[in-house]
């Protein structure tokens, strides 16, 4: 991954408080309860992605927590704000907005052929109601 240069005022690295920073002892300990807190954080959001909940929301609220103190979590943060930033640019191309309405008009054309076709067939049944 590349490195990025820092944005003005914000440098890359731990951002506890000057006291605990002074201590050693004090900033490890530090830093294992942030990674601790933020990797707890991240499992919920794991398990949230095949339940219903907003899973990742939650992982990328880990990973920032994490990226308080640490400058790995710091540049995979800044590396996924410009690719949904360059994400969001190409969404928002009008030749890109009308490639997609199409794909979906046809995916839903689609879906409902599929089901006027099971509707014609089957009648208003469920698939687990229907015996042939």
């Amino acid at each position: 991954m590349e490195e990025d240069a820092a944005p003005a005022g914000q440098p890359l690295g731990s951002r506890a408080p000057h006291f605990i920073k002074r201590s050693r002892p004090l900033h490890l300990s530090w830093q294992v309860g942030i990674f601790v807190v933020g990797l707890a954080v991240v499992v919920a959001g794991v398990i949230m992605l095949p339940l219903p909940g907003p899973g990742w929301l939650v992982i990328f609220a880990g990973m920032a927590i994490w990226a308080t103190e640490f400058v790995w979590a710091q540049l995979v943060l800044r590396w996924t704000k410009r690719k949904v930033t360059e994400a969001a640019q190409k969404a928002l191309d009008p030749a890109v907005r009308r490639r997609n309405i199409i794909l979906t008009a046809i995916g839903v054309m689609i879906i409902a052929a599929a089901l006027a076709v099971y509707v014609w067939k089957f009648g208003l049944a469920m698939p687990w109601n229907v015996s042939e």
